[in-house]
């Protein structure tokens, strides 16, 4: 890929890798909260919240941070030892406790026996509560919304008490989002004077070390039409798409740099059909926003790995970027999209790995939408050109394991027949929550993820 030569503006929040996503801004600047807590005062509290495959994002607990180190001698804390009270849309109602312990880090541990003796308390919250979510289509505002008050003192097994209750409740100070608070805000303004606001996550290595000349994979990720706005936020929190490469495990596995750009308010649709990232005005600065980060970093990129995802009309767009771009990308994972039959023998030469619920109500499976065919009819068309596709069809809400043993199945297939297109169908009725939402189990797939980060130009 080329650097353009007309002129740029590329700007990045600075200190945004490290500082949280969603601040309290002054009541974090003003000191602490307080609360009577027996022998360890409460210095702070905060939500914790977490993007999750299907649920979105939620509020998954509240931590608080007491002023020195509390162990509970392996004793177990009954829920029912704190309340908690979530105030949105002027209306206030309690969460459910599920677990609580003690921990090192404001985070959730998922372990069956989680936490470890720190200054930290989690109080877990049942994840199905019906006020739970931590945004509708802007974030909510949390800031200082949760209440959360000790009503039962906490005695190690041995009778010794550590957390006295108290009469006092702490509101939350801040907002962690694991994963997403270490993405860098920034915007672009391309030559023609249109402005996309995108979040990026840079590798752990660059970030130490951003002289050295290590190469790391690009990975660009197309939100779907319902995170079309102005918060530079709902493209990480509305779904795992983004998420899914930049938290730690995965990184660990392939440190990549991740770039999350969100089309803006008001909604441009004036692609040729009716779409947004097919929009020329958006295209134009997404193509020439892609170009210009990987020329500011050409020390770093390897542009022999840029990879493009994306979900509905993410996907819609990755076909026509593709189209566009054919020299450029070294793999695509297009979910529940939709596209130009015409154009699909530009693009027989690139792997992608696509997939659909067969009873998709939004993007229909083989019509799709505003004129282009779906998935079905876009892989027919790429086979008509000349590039093999291995098929697979089974039900979307498997469990983790058995849904990736079809997926290794699958590649083992396309690897069998010298193939790198690969399309995952997915039976009537058993996609989670509302058919067209397939991309949930795609994201989780190690091995589709692994697949991706396999493959090079």
């Amino acid at each position: 890929m080329r650097g353009i030569t007309r002129r740029t503006v590329l700007t990045v929040t600075a200190g945004a890798v490290t500082a949280p996503a969603v601040s309290t801004g002054a009541a974090a600047a003003a000191g602490t909260t307080t609360a009577a807590s027996g022998p360890h005062p409460v210095l702070r509290t905060d939500l914790v919240t977490r993007v999750t495959p299907r649920n979105n994002w939620l509020v998954a607990a509240v931590a608080i941070q007491y002023s020195h180190r509390i162990d509970f001698r392996g004793g177990v804390i009954e829920p029912t030892a704190f309340q908690v009270k979530a105030t949105v849309g002027k209306q206030t109602a309690a969460r459910t406790v599920t677990r609580v312990y003690s921990n090192t880090v404001a985070d959730v541990d998922d372990r069956s026996a989680p936490g470890r003796p720190g200054d930290r308390l989690i109080v877990e919250l049942d994840p199905n509560d019906a006020n739970a979510r931590a945004a509708g289509t802007d974030p909510l505002p949390l800031d200082r919304a949760y209440s959360v008050r000790q009503v039962a003192d906490v005695r190690t097994p041995g009778g010794e008490l550590v957390l006295r209750a108290g009469p006092f409740a702490s509101r939350n100070n801040g907002i962690i989002t694991p994963v997403v608070d270490a993405f860098a805000a920034g915007s672009f303004t391309d030559s023609a004077g249109f402005e996309l606001d995108f979040r990026l996550y840079q590798p752990e290595g660059f970030v130490r070390h951003p002289h050295r000349r290590t190469r790391y994979p690009l990975v660009v990720t197309l939100h779907g039409g319902g995170e079309v706005a102005d918060n530079n936020m709902t493209q990480l929190t509305a779904n795992r798409i983004a998420v899914t490469f930049a938290k730690p495990q995965r990184q660990r596995r392939n440190p990549a740099f991740v770039l999350s750009p969100q089309i803006p308010l008001p909604r441009p649709m004036d692609g040729p059909d009716g779409t947004d990232w097919t929009d020329a005005k958006v295209q134009a600065a997404l193509i020439e926003l892609i170009d210009t980060f990987v020329s500011e970093h050409s020390r770093n990129v390897d542009t022999d790995r840029l990879y493009v995802v994306g979900l509905s009309s993410g996907g819609r767009g990755i076909y026509s970027l593709l189209a566009k771009r054919p020299e450029v990308f070294a793999a695509a994972l297009p979910t529940a999209g939709w596209g130009d039959p015409a154009t699909m023998e530009r693009i027989t030469h690139i792997p992608m790995w696509a997939d659909h619920s067969v009873d998709d109500p939004v993007v229909p499976y083989r019509e799709g939408r505003f004129g282009n065919p779906g998935t079905w009819t876009l892989m027919n068309a790429l086979e008509a050109a000349g590039a093999p596709v291995s098929r697979g069809e089974w039900a979307n809400d498997l469990p983790k394991a058995q849904f990736e043993a079809r997926s290794r199945e699958l590649l083992r297939q396309a690897r069998a027949a010298r193939g790198h297109v690969l399309f995952t169908s997915y039976t009537p009725g058993t996609t989670p929550v509302n058919p067209h939402f397939a991309w949930p189990q795609t994201y989780e797939n190690d091995v589709v993820i692994d697949w991706l980060f396999e493959q090079s130009r």
